[in-house]
């Protein structure tokens, strides 16, 4: 299961016994989740309207970042396409002081279980508005910086693809530099010249029996075959200048299309280089070899167009895959913290204060959901009885969106950890 229920209850004698009690109600003796205390540090509260007002602001500003984790999550699986199974591992989090060793990535669900506040990124001597506003400047510099850098990788695939394909068509339309050889040709002859016929298979006999009288001047038995696919071969013929075009014409009669092609060393190594430099630069940008390549700090920026010379000690990622796996992790962890922040709110908002709550993570036994939620009910309906008929309406109404009407007595905010719709 990677679905979390992150949930509040205000402190009994102490917070402890609020944990006591919901663990004796929930796993003691029915198994019905594995609970974590999720820890949130003493945040200042401010007064009363800044707090109703910086809720429903939390509550669109954890939609926006929820959408923006799953931007770059999603576009790591496009991005990763040829290596869909290393897409999980790539989407970690930065353990910060969960694990003592600086730059520690870990898996989405034990930095979620052993969550504990980033003093250094939201400092908890700033107001929750500030807070707030720093995860929102930042998220929305990630989800500006995604569009650029998608808007580029994707007009280099694009690129490539197209060359691909004319790489990779009929021999009607393809590309010939990489079939066709210098020795194939008469070159640099004032009277003599090469063309390529494109000939149906089963028109191979009737071509060998006739290219040499298509055209006045056609040199015999100089007819060759260079390449065929699956529909048609390619052949070579050497003719007079002057010949050229009666025997265009006289080709096309008999259903054999004559390419119009001229060997250019050139502009055929161009073209091939072309496509090495967009294949290799599509690689560098994706390529990843698991999921513990160096992470660097968000504020190092890395454009496309970098050699793979400035990649080295990247350790196999290429510089987008890497910029994903880093704000990846930027933007999980600033959703979490907006979660913790929204859990705080509410709590104050309907426990009161002095501040006494316990904040706690649950992961639901998958079978019992459903007698999860009726337990936590029976356990917290005595803060909010109103609660009662919400739950009752959303549960027997077949075709309700329950998204639309989770309220319970106690502060609850669903975590899903698997970000990846695989299409």
């Amino acid at each position: 299961m990677t679905e979390f229920w992150l949930i509040s209850a205000p402190g009994e004698k102490t917070c402890q016994q609020t944990w006591d009690k919901m663990m004796v109600a929930t796993t003691r003796t029915n198994n019905l989740s594995t609970n974590y205390k999720f820890n949130i540090p003493d945040l200042k509260v401010g007064t009363l309207d800044v707090l109703v007002g910086l809720s429903d602001e939390l509550a669109k500003l954890s939609s926006f970042v929820e959408s923006v984790v799953k931007k770059v999550a999603q576009y790591m699986a496009d991005v990763l396409e040829d290596s869909r199974d290393k897409v999980q591992e790539n989407l970690l989090a930065n353990g910060g002081e969960v694990h003592p060793t600086p730059w520690y990535d870990i898996d989405l669900v034990t930095y979620l279980t052993r969550f504990q506040w980033d003093m250094a990124k939201y400092p908890i001597k700033q107001s929750l508005k500030n807070i707030s506003e720093i995860i929102s400047k930042q998220v929305t510099q990630i989800d500006n910086d995604l569009k650029a850098r998608a808007s580029a990788y994707n007009n280099l695939k694009g690129n490539l693809q197209n060359l691909e394909r004319k790489n990779a068509g009929s021999l009607l339309t393809r590309s010939l530099a990489d079939i066709v050889k210098k020795e194939d040709f008469v070159l640099d002859s004032e009277y003599l010249v090469t063309m390529l016929v494109v000939v149906p298979k089963t028109s191979y006999a009737e071509w060998q029996r006739t290219y040499e009288t298509l055209a006045e001047m056609v040199v015999p038995r100089s007819t060759n075959l260079l390449f065929e696919d699956q529909d048609s071969g390619l052949f070579s013929v050497t003719l007079f200048r002057k010949a050229v075009d009666d025997f265009r014409l006289k080709a096309r009669e008999n259903k054999f299309l004559v390419r119009d092609f001229q060997y250019n060393e050139e502009e055929m190594k161009a073209d091939k280089e072309e496509m090495t430099r967009l294949s290799t630069d599509k690689k560098k940008h994706s390529i990843s070899h698991g999921a513990h390549s160096e992470t660097f700090p968000l504020h190092l920026t890395i454009t496309l167009s970098e050699s793979w010379a400035a990649m080295k000690g990247a350790r196999g990622a290429g510089p987008l895959v890497r910029w994903l796996k880093v704000n990846f992790s930027e933007s999980f962890i600033a959703w979490i913290h907006i979660k913790a922040l929204r859990v705080f709110v509410e709590s104050v908002l309907r426990y009161g204060l002095p501040v006494n709550f316990q904040a706690m993570l649950l992961q639901p036994n998958k079978k019992n959901m459903k007698k999860l939620r009726e337990v936590l009910y029976d356990l917290y309906k005595h803060l909010d009885s109103s609660a009662a008929a919400i739950i009752d309406s959303a549960m027997d109404i077949p075709g309700i969106n329950l998204s639309q009407q989770e309220y319970y007595p106690y502060v609850y905010y669903k975590i899903d950890c698997n970000l990846l719709d695989f299409k």
